[in-house]
């Protein structure tokens, strides 16, 4: 089987329609040597029968990551597009951001050893998501009109944290757009394989949204000598509007824990050292 230079993992969820125009996205990459891997917590059988469907048709490299639905199970089936993905560099986004044109080509031409590359995302407003297809997508909607769209509504509409979908070109503003170090955001980062694997991936104790996709996955890989580098206005992304989900807080529990016990490698991911082992 080919290997690529980086995969593109994709956390999906029934929203069928928003991966439709992240695939549109994605097929008008200027980098094009990635594959793509669906990692999918649990959609539907007629979901999964339409990504079947997308897999056979489409120009793009597609594998699919399915596990059943027995709540957010994020951080597992991750772990599970991890084993799948078949390059040495990994991006992570999410199923609700579409991807600008050279999102691809920016993680991977910016990658460093040692190093993960952190974006941020532009929040589109309810309006503006709507109307958004795949179609326009792959005509090159994002790249045109809709960049006027988006302004207009950072200004005058619900859109928000419009400036960081400004693609900035200079390497001296490059610098000092991204002097202050953010968090990471599990939408969009990417990562050495082997990286990920020194803190033995995701830890799957997690199970909600938040914290264990991005936040716990920042702090082990600091505590394990990677740095974190901004990538703010280069590699940017579009979040589709929709109502958030709860953040539990036995995620938040869970985490105090990691940080108490400062141990980059959690047993608890891509390589389960015990199935008896307690996972709370």
């Amino acid at each position: 089987m080919k290997n690529f230079s980086t995969t593109l993992v994709i956390s999906f969820y029934n929203k069928i329609e928003y991966l439709r125009m992240i695939l549109a996205a994605l097929e008008r990459q200027s980098f094009s040597d990635f594959e793509v891997v669906i990692a999918d917590d649990g959609s539907r059988e007629d979901v999964v029968a339409e990504i079947k469907d997308i897999m056979a048709n489409s120009t793009l490299s597609i594998s699919h990551a399915w596990h059943e639905d027995l709540g957010f199970r994020k951080t597992k089936i991750l772990n599970e597009a991890v084993r799948m993905s078949r390059s040495p560099y990994l991006i992570f986004i999410d199923g609700d951001c579409i991807p600008h044109r050279r999102f691809v080509e920016e993680h991977y031409n910016n990658r460093e050893e040692r190093v993960l590359l952190a974006g941020r995302r532009v929040y589109l407003s309810e309006k503006l998501s709507r109307q958004l297809d795949a179609g326009k997508i792959r005509n090159g909607y994002l790249d045109g009109a809709f960049q006027w769209a988006l302004l207009f509504d950072g200004m005058f509409g619900q859109s928000s944290h419009v400036v960081k979908g400004l693609y900035v070109k200079s390497p001296f503003m490059r610098r000092v757009l991204n002097r202050k170090m953010k968090g990471v955001l599990g939408s969009n980062f990417s990562v050495h394989k082997e990286d990920l694997e020194g803190i033995n991936g995701f830890d799957e104790r997690y199970e909600g949204a938040a914290v264990g996709e991005d936040t716990d996955i920042e702090v082990r890989l600091t505590w394990n000598n990677v740095r974190i580098r901004m990538v703010k206005n280069m590699a940017i992304q579009y979040h589709i509007y929709h109502k958030k989900l709860p953040r539990p807080n036995k995620n938040l529990e869970l985490f105090e824990v990691v940080k108490r016990e400062k141990a980059h490698y959690t047993p608890y991911g891509l390589k389960q050292e015990s199935t008896n082992m307690p996972r709370t």
